[in-house]
C-alpha cells in the first residue's frame, strides 16, 4: 500500500510539474503574467542565482531527512494508512483536518521564526528574497523545511488516514508553495470581497510578507492573521491595485 501511494504521488508530482511549465510558457507568450506581476521591478538575477544554489542544497538535505524519517516511521509501524472502499465525505473530513491543523501549525511556528534568535538561525535565508519567485519556495534553511515538511509525517503518525487523502495532501503542499511564491496574482479581483473565499491566502498576501516582513504569516488561510491582528491593513487595497493595471483581464472585462 505504501509503495503504491508513493508511486501515485510521484505521478502527480510529474503531472503538476508539466502543468506549471506549460502554464508559465502560455502566460509569458500571451502577456497574461506580465500584467499580473505583483512587484514588476522586484526580480534580481543575483538573488535568483543564490536561490537556485540554496534551493538545491535544501532539496537534497530535506528529502533525506523527511523522506528518511517517514520511511523509518512507516517501517516501525508508527505510520500506516487505511485501505479499502471509503466514502468521499470521509476523505473530505480527513483532508479538512490536515488543512486546518497545518494552517495552525504553520502560522504559529512561522510567526515564532520571526523572533530572534530563531530568525537569524533558521528563517533569514528564506527572506533574502523580498520579491519571491518559484525558486523561493525551495530556498530555505533545511531546518525550516524539516519544521514545515515534518508536519505531514507527524500528522500521519498521530492520525491514521486513507491513502486517497494523501493524494490530496501532497499536491496541496506543492501547489500552494509554488503559487504563493510565484510573484504573480492569479485570483480574480472579487476574491477578497467574497465571504467564501477571502479566508484563503493569495500570492499577493504572501508576497507582502516577503516585502514587509512583519505581517501576513498564514500558510493556507488568513484566519489566524485576522484573529491575531497580523494581517497587513493595506493588503486588500493593494490586491485590487494589481487588478486595476492596464492589460489585466479583470480590468478589460470591467471596462467592457
Amino acid at each position: 500500500m505504501f509503495e503504491t501511494m508513493i508511486t501515485g504521488e510521484k505521478a502527480l508530482q510529474i503531472w503538476l510539474a508539466l502543468f506549471v511549465v506549460t502554464g508559465l510558457l502560455a502566460g509569458i507568450f500571451t502577456g497574461f503574467l506580465k500584467a499580473r506581476k505583483i512587484q514588476p521591478r522586484g526580480f534580481k538575477w543575483s538573488v535568483f542565482r543564490n536561490e537556485a544554489m540554496f534551493g538545491t542544497i535544501n532539496l537534497v538535505v530535506s528529502t533525506l531527512l523527511i523522506g528518511g524519517s517517514t520511511q523509518w516511521l512507516t517501517a516501525n509501524g508508527w505510520i500506516s494508512f487505511k485501505s479499502g472502499p471509503v466514502e468521499w465525505w470521509v476523505i473530505a473530513l480527513e483532508y479538512a483536518a490536515y488543512f486546518i491543523l497545518f494552517d495552525t501549525w504553520f502560522y504559529w511556528l512561522h510567526r515564532g521564526m520571526h523572533k530572534e534568535p530563531f530568525y537569524s538561525w533558521i528563517h533569514k535565508l528564506h527572506h533574502k528574497s523580498t520579491s519571491p519567485n518559484l525558486l523561493t519556495t525551495l530556498s530555505v534553511n533545511p531546518l525550516e523545511s524539516l519544521i514545515n515538511g515534518g508536519f505531514v509525517p507527524l500528522f500521519t503518525a498521530l492520525l491514521t488516514v486513507h491513502a486517497e487523502t494523501m493524494l490530496l495532501i501532497g499536491p496541496t503542499n506543492i501547489i500552494m508553495g509554488l503559487y504563493v511564491h510565484s510573484g504573480y496574482e492569479l485570483f480574480p479581483r472579487w476574491w477578497n470581497k467574497s465571504w467564501a473565499t477571502k479566508w484563503f491566502i493569495t500570492a499577493t498576501f504572501h508576497d507582502q510578507h516577503h516585502k514587509y516582513f512583519t505581517a501576513n504569516f498564514g500558510g493556507y488561510t488568513t484566519v489566524w492573521d485576522r484573529l491575531c491582528g497580523t494581517m497587513r491593513p493595506k493588503f486588500e487595497a493593494d490586491f485590487v491595485k494589481i487588478k486595476d493595471r492596464p492589460g489585466t483581464p479583470d480590468r478589460t472585462a470591467t471596462a467592457e
